[in-house]
């Protein structure tokens, strides 16, 4: 009798410590669905999440979408309808942010973490997702809210503002010139301009002409300045090289490469200094 009444009782314990487990396990999970997503389509997005109805469900709607990438993108981008979605999981500290997407047309992994660290996600397994092919422009909106929901850490309107511009700007440039071009192209501009603390847009251009001439990438004098414009934004946020490492840390050994270049970033200025030293020697 004695035996039964132990083993039913560490049957009950382990038991009890599984639910409690799985009630943790669960609530470091949060998945935001497409508003429009039929009843379908919303249970195949949690079947390939690989969770079910019983996981921390939020939604996105199509207005969040255009709040902050109405300003920014093309109108048939945006459409009238929140479909893409995102399974967000919050890591150990030092895990670093890892993307992966399926039937996401117009943006790339790289592009949705390059903007998450703009933002101030981190540690975070993502998964960006569409029952049919999308633009995928509602998974960054839905990654944010999934994240804010999990930690209890509001991120910044501003933030989440540039982050969206960066998403944005990064692949309509990609359209034009390449996404892997342009996703490097921005993510190295951003990487030097943060570590060497830059911040005047007259500085700014000369890193953006200088890098993108290093990259075999030509620009019009319109991309220019969409991306120093951009950066301005960025150089304004509280973002260091560290941090960015620490969350792309496949990118750890490139990071430090381009924030050890050395650009002339002041070279414009002894132009315009010779131009006027040059007028007047020639006025008088």
């Amino acid at each position: 009798m004695g035996r039964k009444v132990i083993g039913l009782a560490l049957i009950m314990i382990i038991a009890f410590s599984s639910v409690v487990f799985a009630d943790q396990e669960m609530s470091e999970v949060v998945v935001a669905l497409g508003k429009n997503l039929s009843a379908d389509q919303r249970q195949q997005m949690l079947s390939s999440f690989g969770v079910d109805e019983n996981v921390r469900i939020i939604e996105v709607t199509n207005e969040e979408e255009r709040q902050y990438l109405g300003k920014h993108i093309d109108e048939k981008l945006l459409g009238t309808r929140a479909i893409s979605s995102v399974y967000v999981e919050k890591l150990p500290e030092g895990e670093g942010i890892t993307v992966q997407s399926n039937n996401i047309t117009w943006v790339t992994d790289d592009m949705y973490r390059n903007a998450l660290v703009t933002a101030g996600v981190k540690d975070a397994n993502i998964k960006v997702s569409s029952p049919t092919q999308v633009s995928g422009t509602a998974a960054l909106t839905g990654v944010i809210k999934a994240f804010e929901d999990i930690t209890g850490e509001a991120i910044t309107e501003k933030e989440k503002e540039i982050a969206s511009e960066e998403i944005a700007k990064t692949a309509t440039l990609g359209n034009e010139i390449g996404k892997e071009k342009a996703q490097e192209l921005i993510n190295n501009v951003k990487i030097y301009i943060i570590n060497n603390n830059i911040k005047g847009k007259g500085s700014i251009r000369e890193v953006v002409k200088q890098i993108a001439e290093d990259l075999g990438i030509e620009l019009t004098d319109n991309q220019i300045e969409q991306i120093v414009s951009l950066m301005s934004r960025i150089s304004k946020l509280n973002l260091n090289v560290d941090q960015i490492k620490e969350q792309l840390k496949d990118l750890s050994g490139k990071i430090d490469r381009i924030a050890d270049q050395n650009i002339e970033i002041g070279s414009i200025l002894d132009r315009i200094l010779n131009a006027i030293i040059d007028f007047f020697n020639r006025f008088f």
